[in-house]
């Protein structure tokens, strides 16, 4: 099924009727006390409440959740449905550490495992590494973090796979074999995953086009990152310069350290053979990868800049009118031009490093949505070239997930009141990079 929307530029400068009418009218009962509290105490208290357990294990740090909060409650600017949405999110986070800690206490074994090797797609946002992950996620070698799952990565009923816990499906079968049941009849997260994706329809109608949610499709493995409240999701979503500064300076081993564990727990509870994992988050930080994950090959996709820039700021003003009283597209640039620079550099300076270059494999954008089985045939030479099986598969989901099926998403760098110029000020590294790794300058 195709969609006829078209997202211009005046779409996202306002939410529904429905939505501001909401907001306005919840906000004009805050003098009878209802507005939500996002204080650190009180969100442990109600995880511990919701999920009857206490114990966050030993390396829980709660000084990014207090820097976090600080910002928030000072800088973000929420509108009502926006704190509540925030609220249950971290509600569920911390509820999510204690369930974790809970399953490592008592399947101890879950840790002593090798993580998987992995694919680890990097580019930048709005580079087509949503579509490669997708596409690489059909393989049934493949391990991927599907949306339900990575909204909520540890069961709600600690009891529910206590067979599975116990007795592991060997190492190397098959997502698809049929020894292996997951998630179970009762497990609620899907229901769970699928009432989101209707809230963000209801919430942003046209976001889809930006940024197609699927529950049973792959998402971003920075929500387990989210776990150690140190991501840039946040900054991703509203205001939080204070925060994002801090975190921007500190040392985040331990967030990718506490990832590594919930996913031998995922591998664990429903092996495969690799890891396929996705964030324009991991640009930043490649050294970290490589040392808590071990046997990793960096998928990088590119695209022109001028492209790639306006689309993720045009989707970070949508994410915002989902929390923010009041969205300003400027401010949202001036932050996140700056921050892509920063990543860009990151990357850069660990692969410019002697001997990593052959741990990077490169793609362009605009050859992925044309030639897609082109541009996979060079990741597959990691791993014996590309079966008919597989072939089948990758042609099977493009025909069902074709290319603008939610609508045509417009964008310009004057959308933002900037210029190419103001690009080039953060990127040139980068692009220069690529003009020598193409061939040829900002190819179209």
């Amino acid at each position: 099924m195709m969609y006829d929307v078209d997202l211009l530029k005046e779409n996202f400068r306002k939410n529904p009727f429905w939505f501001r009418f909401l907001n306005a009218g919840w906000k004009a009962t805050y003098p009878l006390g209802t507005k939500l509290k996002l204080d650190k105490d009180d969100l442990i208290r109600t995880a511990k409440k919701t999920t009857g357990l206490s114990d966050f294990g030993p390396d829980f740090n709660d000084e990014p959740l207090d820097r976090l909060l600080w910002s928030i409650n000072h800088e973000a600017n929420l509108h009502p449905v926006g704190r509540f949405i925030t609220r249950q999110r971290y509600v569920s986070l911390l509820s999510i550490r204690l369930r974790a800690a809970y399953f490592f206490k008592n399947y101890p074994q879950i840790l002593g495992q090798p993580l998987y090797p992995a694919w680890i797609i990097v580019g930048l946002q709005r580079t087509g590494t949503t579509k490669l992950q997708r596409l690489l996620a059909v393989d049934p070698d493949h391990r991927v973090i599907p949306s339900w799952e990575v909204i909520n990565p540890m069961p709600l009923n600690v009891n529910l796979y206590r067979d599975q816990l116990q007795n592991p499906a060997p190492v190397g079968v098959q997502q698809q074999d049929p020894s292996v049941v997951y998630p179970k009849a009762g497990d609620r997260r899907i229901r769970m995953a699928n009432l989101s994706v209707d809230a963000v329809r209801l919430m942003s109608p046209g976001f889809f086009a930006v940024h197609p949610i699927d529950a049973l499709q792959p998402e971003e493995d920075i929500l387990m990152l989210d776990l150690s409240f140190m991501s840039t999701t946040p900054e991703a979503m509203m205001p939080v310069p204070t925060y994002a500064s801090w975190l921007e300076r500190s040392d985040q081993s331990e967030a990718y350290a506490y990832a590594v564990k919930i996913l031998k727990f995922l591998q664990w509870i429903h092996p495969a053979k690799r890891w396929v994992l996705k964030t324009p988050h991991h640009l930043e930080f490649p050294d970290l990868i490589e040392k808590h994950f071990g046997a990793v090959h960096f998928i990088w996709p590119h695209r022109t800049i001028y492209e790639s820039v306006p689309s993720y700021l045009s989707m970070l003003t949508y994410n915002s009118l989902m929390f923010c009283e009041e969205v300003d597209p400027e401010k949202i640039a001036r932050h996140w031009v700056r921050k892509i620079g920063y990543m860009l550099d990151k990357a850069l300076d660990y692969r410019l490093k002697k001997d990593n270059a052959g741990k990077f494999t490169d793609l362009w954008y605009h050859d992925l949505i044309s030639s897609s089985m082109e541009e996979l045939s060079k990741i597959y030479k990691l791993d014996g070239g590309l079966t008919p099986d597989l072939v089948r598969r990758i042609r099977e989901h493009e025909a069902s997930h074709p290319h603008r099926k939610y609508g045509t998403h417009h964008y310009s760098l004057a959308d933002f009141n900037l210029t190419q110029g103001d690009i080039d000020r953060h990127t040139k590294r980068y692009q220069d990079f690529i003009a020598k790794l193409y061939d040829k300058h900002q190819r179209p």
